[in-house]
């Protein structure tokens, strides 16, 4: 992944978001601090909880994890636990999505299937909006439009494949909301749908020019009465290695 940053990125104004709806521009021009250098590959530590079950029995293991995030391409992931809970690992690109337990079992989304494929660019192009925000800049296969005053959304295009977001923003442009409707089969049926999926932003700080969010929380039926949060993060490394 990390063979897709860019050798000599541009460096951020804000006349790049000009004519962007008022909510983007909020949005892009928090994120994105006047002339830093548009470094759209990330690589991030973090650890927390990931939930293995649901609402009614999360079954939720500490996590730490390493990520290497290159949307719209795709990204890398590897989770480790404690307390004896095996490793979970994965890769998710435009050609293939596995996701393994300890090398061995297939966990959550596992295979090349048009499914994975498509339920994995949905998870990446919500976290490019936060860890790498000049990958959602105004160019080839992004759009933006505002559905409200604070909510701007997102729409990323790669190939056959299409994923909106809307994010909620402060006055000062500070995402604290973002959702989507994801393809998932995370649902009683365990059938491929389109679903809301969703979470929230906190603990924002600034790297090498980007204001980023460090706490994440994030899961399943988001906005609804079934929402399971099955992933809280807390960010302790974010580089743009190059």
């Amino acid at each position: 992944m990390l063979q897709f940053q860019p050798d000599r990125p541009e460096y951020f104004s804000a006349d790049m978001v000009e004519g962007l709806p008022e909510p983007a521009q909020r949005f892009l021009t928090f994120a994105i601090r006047e002339g830093t250098p548009l470094y759209t590959v990330a690589y991030l530590e973090m650890s927390g909880q990931f939930g293995l079950g649901d609402k009614t029995t999360p079954k939720y293991i500490p996590m730490f994890a390493k990520q290497v995030l290159a949307a719209p391409e795709g990204f890398v992931w590897e989770m480790d636990s404690t307390e004896g809970s095996p490793s979970i690992s994965g890769s998710d690109s435009g050609t293939w999505t596995r996701f393994w337990l300890a090398g061995l079992i297939p966990v959550a989304r596992a295979g090349g299937t048009q499914d994975h494929r498509r339920s994995a660019f949905g998870r990446y192009v919500a976290e490019a909006i936060f860890w790498t925000p000049a990958a959602v800049l105004p160019g080839e296969g992004i759009t933006w439009d505002a559905p409200s005053p604070n909510v701007a959304r997102l729409t990323m295009r790669k190939g056959d494949l299409e994923q909106s977001v809307d994010i909620t923003v402060d006055p000062d442009g500070r995402p604290r909301k973002v959702e989507m409707e994801r393809w998932t089969n995370a649902n009683k049926r365990k059938k491929y749908q389109l679903q809301p999926f969703g979470g929230y932003l906190s603990n924002f700080q600034e790297f090498e020019g980007f204001v980023l969010p460090l706490h994440v929380e994030a899961g399943n039926h988001f906005g609804t009465e079934e929402y399971f949060p099955f992933f809280f993060a807390d960010i302790s490394q974010i580089t743009f290695p190059r």
